[in-house]
């Protein structure tokens, strides 16, 4: 089980990694004036997102057989539940991230720049909240 669990934490890496790095290209994308920049970020945002996707998928997959090792305790446990919660919040922020990428392809962007610097700092709080909730396991 314990090649499970590397692999586990090595695909959440990958998968924050490219998470942190895409909203990021987005307040490039917004603040962006030439044509051939944003045309140049646009692929950057389509790879990456398509980059780390997988990861994600692996994250969650891994995750789950850990968590079948012992279904009643871990699902009983406050810590694992609001993890889970925040897991499932940092999917739809995936997912959303995936909808951004699109509407960037299409010239469809009508959020600021300031908008994607806070949508940024997000995924910050999921890992802070994770990493605490499964080390510390405070409740």
């Amino acid at each position: 089980m314990l090649w499970i669990k590397a692999l586990h934490i090595i695909a959440m890496v990958c998968w924050f990694a490219g998470i942190f790095y895409l909203p990021r290209l987005f307040v490039y994308h917004t603040m962006a004036e030439e044509s051939a920049t944003r045309e140049h970020l646009k692929i950057m945002e389509r790879k990456l997102y398509r980059f780390i996707s997988p990861f994600a998928v692996l994250t969650v997959v891994f995750g789950l057989i850990l968590l079948s090792q012992n279904w009643s305790y871990y699902l009983g446990e406050v810590w694992m539940q609001i993890k889970l919660a925040l897991v499932a919040a940092l999917v739809a922020y995936h997912l959303y991230c995936g909808v951004l990428v699109k509407r960037f392809e299409q010239d469809e962007n009508v959020r600021s720049h300031v908008f994607y610097r806070w949508f940024n700092e997000a995924p910050v709080l999921v890992l802070f909240g994770a990493v605490i909730l499964v080390v510390v396991r405070p409740l």
